[in-house]
């Protein structure tokens, strides 16, 4: 009897165990594709909404209050999040002492990405109220461009031949958006509370491209050289970032935060940019670890898309024939870049 039913037990062991696999691979599936939906949806509706609330009428709110709701919502997420992890207070206070009070230095680090991000926050901004949503959406991509140059000379990267056409493809596409007709000829109802300059918002758009390339290379540089994890590194990016954008709003709205209150021109709406700018970094992190860089190439074609269709209907954006070509070319580059990764040299041994 006992011979009979060992094999019976190793079988329905063997089965459970494959079903368990299957759940697991299963969840880990939908968590990857729902955290690819919620990054296209961040990418998208937050260039769309931060459009709408530069150029609607009516008061109109300060970007230096923003950026710094921003930082603090950041690294307060951030701290529930470690308190989560480590599972108690008592070890939860030991761990900021230990990783953040004790180690100045490796703050005073840290304050480089984090005085360039909050610049470079304010500079986006700028430049999407100087540029429609879906120009935006696509010119912005320059910062795959600037992130791939520092990565090459600062961490030594190697990128494939058809990463670098991908790089070529995707200056050629943002140049020949920018070529497009301008915005005078356009319906009169398009006309914005604010006064519009493209030149302007181009030049904030390279600014800020520069400024995400080197800082996120940077960032990368700083997580690979010590043991702390990515939400210590984002409660010091966004502790350093809230100090900075003080600065930054004393130094460029003082007089105007001191007569009309640092909530001027908020409501719900302006809120909600607030929140989608800063939870987009975390979804990022949680992206990139369920989901690859292809997925991610994908997402980010998807929102240029939706900000082209979302423009048409509600900003009364016209697509001409040169955006139509130039987003396409960016869309293929975004696809090219993600997918033809340099495969490590010991990966291709193992196979």
């Amino acid at each position: 009897m006992s011979a009979t039913s060992a094999p019976v037990d190793e079988k329905t062991r063997d089965l459970e165990a494959g079903k368990m696999a299957k759940t697991a691979s299963s969840s880990g599936e939908v968590l990857k594709y729902f955290s690819l939906l919620c990054l296209t949806l961040q990418n998208a509706l937050l260039i769309l909404v931060m459009r709408y609330v530069r150029t609607r009428n009516g008061d109109m709110f300060m970007a230096t209050t923003a950026v710094i709701l921003s930082e603090i919502l950041k690294f307060s997420s951030c701290l529930l999040l470690i308190l989560f992890q480590e599972g108690n207070f008592k070890r939860f206070l030991h761990r900021l002492n230990e990783d953040i009070i004790q180690q100045p230095l490796d703050c005073l680090k840290v304050s480089v990405p984090s005085l360039i991000y909050t610049l470079q926050n304010n500079l986006l901004y700028m430049a999407v109220s100087n540029l429609d949503a879906a120009t935006f959406q696509v010119t912005y991509q320059l910062k795959i461009l600037t992130t791939a140059i520092f990565s090459v000379f600062m961490l030594k990267k190697q990128l494939s031949k058809l990463q670098w056409i991908a790089l070529v493809i995707l200056f050629v596409g943002v140049s020949i958006v920018q070529m497009q007709p301008s915005a005078d000829k356009k319906d009169a109802k398009e006309k914005v509370a604010t006064e519009q300059n493209p030149i302007k918002g181009l030049i904030a758009v390279i600014i800020s491209c520069l400024m995400s390339g080197f800082a996120g290379v940077y960032f990368e540089k700083i997580l690979k050289g010590t043991h702390q994890s990515v939400w210590l590194r984002n409660v010091q990016l966004g502790v350093l970032g809230s100090i900075i954008g003080v600065i930054t709003m004393l130094i460029k709205d003082g007089t105007n935060v001191q007569e009309k209150g640092f909530f001027y021109g908020y409501d719900g709406v302006v809120w909600f940019v607030v929140c989608l700018q800063s939870f987009g970094g975390l979804l990022v992190a949680v992206v990139v670890k369920y989901a690859d860089n292809i997925l991610k190439g994908f997402a980010t074609s998807a929102a240029i898309v939706i900000s082209c269709i979302a423009s048409m209907y509600f900003f009364n954006f016209e697509l001409s024939l040169q955006f139509v070509v130039g987003a396409s070319f960016v869309m293929l580059a975004v696809y090219m870049y993600s997918k033809y990764v340099p495969v490590p040299p010991k990966a291709l041994q193992s196979t």
